[in-house]
This record gives C-alpha cells, structure tokens and sequence, in this order.
C-alpha cells in the first residue's frame, strides 16, 4: 500500500513563518507572512513528522514497533501474527489472516489517503513472485539488470561465468597518470555503473558482493584496469541475469545459519583483509557483507578473527529481531574455516601471537560472549568440501564452486582424514 502525499500529514512542532505566495497576496497586508499549521514537503521537518504521526497511529492500534528495526510494526491476535513494513510512504502487510489484513487495511484508509496496490509484486525496485502451489517467494531483480545493461550498452556483450575473475589484480597504481589518460576516463561512466550494480548487490545479489566492494574503491580515480574489471562484472550479470533469493517453508524448524570467512591481506594498496559473511534463514539468504577490515591483520587467524567478531555483531541483530516477532527459538550457527580462530574465540587467552589484536585486548569480546553464554555455536566447516561459499571474500578462478544462494538444511559432513585441515591455518 501506499500513502498519499504523506509529508502532508504531519504536524509541526515548531512555529514555521513562509512569505506569502504568490497570486495568493492579502492585498491589505502584503508585508505579512504566514504561519504553517501542518508540515509542507520541502521542509526538513516533514519525513520525521509524517514518521511520528504514522508510529502514533500504529501504536493506537496495539501494534509494537521493532527495538531492531524502527521501520517494522507487529502484533499477535488470538497467536496469529501480523506485520507491517514501512518505508516513507511505501508499506507491506503481512499475516497468514486475511480478517487482519483486511482489518488495518481499513484502518488505514480511514486516516490517510492510501492507494491500494493489491497482492505485492514489486518493492523498493525488487520484484516479488510467488509460487503458492510451491509455498516459495522469488525475490529478484531481472528487468533491474536488463536495464542496467542496456544503459552501460552491455546488452551484447559475451557473458562470463565469474563475478571478478582472479586476473585483475587492482590498486592505485593504475589509475590515470597522464592528462590524456584523465580526459579519457572522465568520459567513463565509472561512479555511475557502481552505483547501478552498488543497489543490486545490497537488494538481491550476495555474489556480487566482493566484486563490488574491490571495484567501489577507485570510484574517486578510476582506470582503464579498473573499467575492464567492472565490465567483467556487467558481463557476469549477463549471464546470471535470470537469478535472485528464494524463500522456502522451513521443513526442519526455523534456523539462523551464517558462514565467515577472510582474505588475508588481499588488498595491494595497503594490505588490509576483507572480511566476508553471509546468514541464511531457512535456507535463503537475508544478511552478507564483503568489505575491508578497518585494520592490518598481522596473520591469517587474526583476519579471521576480526571477521568473525564482525559476523557475530550482525548475528546478534538478527537474533533479536528475529526472537523479538517470534520466528526465532534456537540458537544461532555460524561457520567458519579456520581452526585457529575459533580455538582463541573459545579460549581468548593471551600469549605473543594474539596479545596485540585490538578485539581481545580490551576484554574478552563479543564473540567469546554469546559463545560463554551458548547463544551461539561456531563449528569448523571444511570450505573446499560440501559447504559452498556464498560470498567469495577472494577473485574467483576459472572453475569456481557454484555461488549459489541455497543452503542445505543440514550441516555439513565431517571430512574424511585425507582432507582434515591443516592446523597451522
């Protein structure tokens, strides 16, 4: 649903005087100005009171508001739940009660001016189809990408099968030294292309992520390498054009499931490591990020360790909000790789290798802390076996792994002795 003119709607705490406008001039008072009885769009004020006056309204219909996620409304009837998502004027219902659903409809037309869009198909550019037959929600953004291509005039171009492929060794070394060459790169859509596919990756494309995340760096001073690398990516989107994330019934309870991991010092201008995680609920992502640590990691269980410290903190968000509506009763799993690191998580101890790290000098840190408190669990998994990484926190090679977005239910299997982990990793 959406509300119509919804900064108009707001009431204004503050006195707000605006000259007269124009054809609109008392002719016996023209030096006089008015005073706004109601917010105005224009006005910095008006999101923040169309907000106020919409979480008043929520409220006076028992719905609480998310401690997680301010943006989210909920209540139970009778154990049936009913949710309602808000983004400025654009909102979600959801209830598997179509009487509550009609019911805040209602209530909602009878306050503001709302356009009903009907069963939801389109949100915030991402298009949502649904198979009841299947019980699944496809969430993708195909025409989002065929249009994209089309505005980079890579429509034509020839596919490939990697989102960054493990030739482009990218730094700053390669960006425009000569005049010529900064003439010829200001004609390169370079910022404009990051931003297309930067929206891409944060809505739908978890495969995406490192990709982005190596090229969003040199938007500044981009290069001719640089260039080359993103439309490697826009080529890749050619090819995997057609997927997106797919909900399912969750057939063995509702589980939290993430998977960290690292690249040690993978980047060439300053050596710093990139941290990468992903979270799935049953199954279908909903939370991943690849982005550079904040500092130099001296070894590969530092990085490691940095990284899980960052997946635990969003593991902790998803948590609550997910425990606070209700869906969540078991404890989180998060994976990891290294050995090392999940031995200092469980026993943060301090000796000459690990003293220095700035996560555990000043105390034993939040991923010892929900692991002391058996919130979470942080199991060894084996990356080159079953277990399929969802985001790549490194180029890929020829002959990648599939980076598909579908986690098995189960945990992944021991390995057998011939493929037990080095434990100097």
């Amino acid at each position: 649903m959406d509300v119509k003119t919804a900064f108009l709607h707001g009431d204004l705490e503050e006195k707000i005087f605006l000259n007269q406008p124009c054809g609109f001039v008392d002719k016996k008072n023209p030096n006089h100005v008015c005073m706004l009885n109601k917010s105005l769009y224009g006005l910095k004020q008006s999101p923040r009171q169309w907000n106020k006056k919409f979480d008043t309204f929520m409220k006076n219909l028992k719905f609480l508001r998310s401690e997680f996620d301010l943006c989210l409304y909920f209540k139970y009837v009778s154990s049936m739940p009913i949710f309602l998502v808000l983004y400025v004027d654009d909102m979600l219902i959801a209830s598997p009660s179509l009487t509550l659903i009609t019911e805040l409809q209602n209530n909602l037309k009878k306050n503001f001016e709302m356009k009903d869009l009907g069963n939801a198909r389109k949100i915030l550019g991402m298009s949502i189809e649904r198979d009841r037959k299947n019980s699944t929600i496809f969430l993708n953004q195909i025409s989002y990408v065929k249009n994209v291509l089309k505005k980079f005039s890579m429509e034509n171009a020839k596919p490939t099968s990697v989102p960054l492929a493990a030739h482009f060794q990218l730094c700053k070394d390669q960006s425009p030294k000569t005049e010529l060459e900064k003439e010829k790169m200001k004609k390169v859509p370079y910022s404009n292309a990051i931003g297309s596919v930067m929206y891409l990756m944060v809505s739908t494309r978890p495969d995406i992520a490192y990709a982005v995340s190596c090229l969003s760096k040199y938007m500044s001073n981009a290069g001719t390498p640089h260039w080359d690398a993103l439309k490697w990516l826009l080529r890749y989107l050619i090819k995997t054009g057609n997927t997106g994330i797919r909900f399912s019934k969750c057939s063995d309870g509702v589980k939290l499931i993430g998977y960290v991991d690292s690249n040690y010092a993978n980047d060439r201008d300053n050596r710093r490591s990139t941290t990468s995680y992903v979270f799935t609920l049953c199954g279908a992502c909903i939370s991943w990020k690849s982005q550079l640590q904040n500092i130099v990691a001296l070894s590969t269980t530092e990085a490691e360790y940095i990284a899980t410290t960052e997946a635990f903190k969003e593991a902790i968000w998803l948590k609550g909000i997910l425990s606070e509506i209700g869906f969540l009763k078991n404890n989180v799993t998060v994976f990891s790789d290294s050995q090392s690191s999940i031995q200092i998580c469980k026993n943060p101890v301090f000796h000459d290798r690990t003293k220095h790290i700035e996560v555990l000098a000043k105390g034993p840190g939040v991923v010892w802390a929900m692991m002391k408190a058996k919130l979470f669990r942080l199991p060894w998994v084996w990356s080159k076996g079953e277990y399929v990484n969802k985001i790549w926190p490194k180029p890929l090679g020829p002959n990648p792994e599939p980076p598909g977005w579908q986690t098995p239910q189960a945990e992944p299997t021991k390995p057998t002795k011939a493929h037990q982990p080095d434990p100097t990793h």
